[in-house]
This record gives structure tokens, C-alpha cells and sequence, in this order.
């Protein structure tokens, strides 16, 4: 049988050849030092510390930060073919550069002052920290407007009080982007952005239990009466909404690439699978439903693929605000990640839920990424409220 490059057939055809060189090179380095502990890390609860710091001399942690600051900066496409492929191989992985980039990173960038530029930049591109988004609270985290973590002006200082959950990077983070707000009552408009030190007295990080990203160390953080000096306060008071809208146009960006990359890797382990797999006499890639879902897997992937790299052309053609697009690619990108695990542990039989097989593990990984970042119930009503004009 005739095995066809879906590499080679992707919806890239616009790509530079510099854009796919960094493809080929980053699949390349994921398919050699990260897949093989995986499933090890995974199922010891590893955190791939050492596999993440190997990501800096190569360019692949900072290709948001400018090269002044230390990082490899890039355009965004190539950013996005970064974490669909490490997302391809270890969601960890590429969670962290998103989160180090498209938040962190980006926000620090845009919104921070010359001084917390050079104190920060610098570090995360090398590697020698890790960076961490503390936004979500116990009530939820879909609603930013109405968090409960609260910050007091003290003097020169502030002092925050409150509590995050389902934190990624957090217990290895060396810097934390954290969300509060000046005064509930005031809704989006008391939301104030600080950088914190994970370091800082009355920080206290206690793992969350999770049913999957094991290696992840997914975690709560508690700010118990945490003193952040003055030159903490990224921005200004009040105006940490339009910072989080930046920052989260730019991280659903990151994780509609990273999607992608979950899908394509249930392509990449189902077409094998169908093709050496027998029933009743022939290999069942030869049945035709098993084909649709083949099929199907491919062009929704392909799809996906298309929005993503769409949004990030129009944020290289610097277009300010792409939250419409951003939207579209991480609810169909998501979406695709985790029935494109569906179709694959279908078409593996009972196979799909050993641990001997990824597909398994992709599933409950991908499900993940529909709620993270924004719901698909979120994302859906954004993209019609934009459509309607009743958003802007």
C-alpha cells in the first residue's frame, strides 16, 4: 500500500521555507528527546524540568521575546508551528512555552515597564525560570470580570488575598502573572495585573489532584496577605482587563496550535494502526466506516489547521485585536483534538484503553483544552455576539 505524506499535503502551502525548516526541525528534536519518557513521566508524575530548559539554546522557549531580551523572536506563524509540534509529542511542553510566551511573556512585553523587561525577560528566555498564569479562581474561571482575589493598596506596596486553582507550572515557576481585582463591586474594571515571585512570604502552592497531566503538577495557590512592591504592578491600576484580552487573544492562538498538534497526533497513530490491525480476513482500514472516521479526522484536522494559521497571519500583518479569529480557531481546533482521540480509540477497539497505546491518554489531555482558555460554550457565544454586533 501506497503510504501518503500527510506531512507534506498539509494546508501549509503558504508556509516560508524557513517556516518549514522550524516545522521539520522541532518534530524532529520532539520525536527524539521528549517521546520516549512520555508515558514514564506521565505515569510518575514527572515534571519534564530538564527536557524544557533543553528547548532554550535551540530557539524553541522564546520565539515571542525579542532577542535583545534574549529570545529567538520570530513571526507568529512559526511561533504556532512550535507548539503544534512539541503539542504533537508532550502537551506539557508545549503548555509551558505558551504560557511563557502567549501570557507571561507577551504581557510583560507590552504592558511592563523597561526594568521589569530586563528582570524578567531575560531568565524565562534562557530557561532558568519557568513562567506561571495565575487567573483562575474556585468559582470559576470562565468569568475574569468576577474574580474574587483581591489587592490592597498598602502604602507603596500591594497585598493580595485570595486563592487560584488549576494552575499548570506552578510549583516550578520562577515568576507568576497574577489577576486581581482592586474591588469586586467594580467588575472588569477593577481587574489589576502584578508579577509576582513565587518566592514571596504567604505563597503557599499545594497540588490538585487531577485525573490526567499527572506530570504536569497541576496546583492551588494561596496568597495569604502577600506583600508585592510597587514596581509588581504590571500596568496600571484597573486596567488589567485589556491586558488579559491581549494576552489571551495570543494564548488562544497557542492553544488552537497546540490542539492542532493533539490531532494530528491521532491521525499519526491511526493510519498505522488501520493498516496493520486484521478482522475477518482483511486490515481495518479497508472497512469503510472505519474510513469515514479516517477521513473525517483528516479534514477537521486540516480545518482547524487553516483558522490557525490564519490567525496568525493576521497578527503578523499586526492587526490589534483578533478575538473573533481567536475564538473560531480555539473552539474548532479543541474540538477537533478531542474527537479526533474519540475516532482514534474507536477505530484501536479496547485497545484504545490500554496503557500500552497514547490514544487513551490523548483523550482526556484534549478534553482538557475544550474548557481551558475559554470554554467551547464561551467561545461560541463571542463569535456570535461579534457576528451580531453585539461585541466589539
Amino acid at each position: 500500500m501506497t503510504e501518503i505524506n500527510h506531512l507534506g499535503r498539509m494546508a501549509d502551502f503558504d508556509l516560508t521555507d524557513t517556516q518549514r525548516q522550524v516545522r521539520l526541525a522541532v518534530r524532529e528534536f520532539a520525536e527524539r528527546e521528549i517521546l520516549p519518557t512520555v508515558e514514564q513521566n506521565e505515569r510518575e508524575g514527572q515534571y519534564p524540568r530538564e527536557l524544557i530548559r533543553q528547548l532554550a539554546p535551540l530557539g524553541y522557549l522564546a520565539p515571542l521575546i525579542p532577542e535583545n531580551y534574549g529570545g529567538s523572536f520570530s513571526d507568529v506563524v512559526s511561533y504556532g508551528i512550535v507548539c503544534e509540534e512539541l503539542a504533537r509529542v508532550d502537551w506539557v511542553i508545549a503548555s509551558a512555552v505558551s504560557v511563557a510566551n502567549s501570557l507571561v511573556g507577551s504581557s510583560i512585553l507590552r504592558f511592563g515597564t523597561e526594568s521589569q523587561r530586563q528582570q524578567w525577560l531575560p531568565p524565562l528566555a534562557a530557561g532558568e525560570i519557568l513562567a506561571s498564569a495565575c487567573l483562575t479562581e474556585p468559582s470559576g474561571g470562565t468569568d475574569l470580570a468576577g474574580m474574587r482575589t483581591q489587592a490592597t493598596a498598602v502604602g507603596d506596596d500591594w497585598v493580595l488575598r485570595g486563592n487560584k486553582v488549576f494552575i499548570s507550572h506552578a510549583a516550578e515557576a520562577g515568576v507568576f502573572l497574577v489577576a486581581a481585582t482592586v474591588d469586586p463591586a467594580l467588575s472588569h474594571q477593577g481587574v489589576t495585573m502584578f508579577l509576582v515571585d513565587p518566592a514571596t512570604p504567604g505563597i503557599e502552592i499545594s497540588p490538585l489532584p487531577m485525573r490526567t497531566l499527572q506530570r504536569d503538577n497541576v496546583a492551588e495557590v494561596h496568597f495569604d496577605d502577600v506583600h508585592v512592591p510597587s514596581d509588581g504592578l504590571l500596568g496600571k491600576q484597573g486596567r488589567g482587563f485589556p491586558i488579559l484580552g491581549a494576552a489571551l487573544d495570543t494564548g488562544r492562538f497557542s492553544v488552537a496550535a497546540r490542539c492542532v498538534g493533539q490531532a494530528q497526533r491521532a491521525i499519526d497513530l491511526t493510519l498505522p494502526y488501520a493498516r496493520d490491525r486484521r478482522a475477518f480476513g482483511q486490515a481495518i482500514g479497508e472497512f469503510q466506516m472505519v474510513q469515514q472516521k479516517v477521513a473525517d479526522m483528516i479534514c477537521r484536522t486540516e480545518a482547524a489547521r487553516c483558522l490557525v494559521y490564519r490567525l496568525g497571519r493576521m497578527k503578523d500583518a499586526g492587526v490589534e485585536r483578533c478575538s473573533l479569529e481567536a475564538s473560531m480557531s480555539k473552539l474548532m481546533a479543541s474540538e477537533a483534538a478531542t474527537q479526533n482521540a474519540l475516532d482514534a480509540i474507536q477505530i484501536f477497539g479496547g485497545y484504545g484503553f490500554s496503557s500500552e497505546y497514547e490514544v487513551g491518554r490523548l483523550l482526556l489531555e484534549a478534553k482538557t483544552l475544550e474548557v481551558g482558555e475559554g470554554t467551547s460554550e464561551l467561545h461560541r457565544k463571542l463569535i456570535a455576539e461579534f457576528s451580531l454586533g453585539l461585541r466589539k
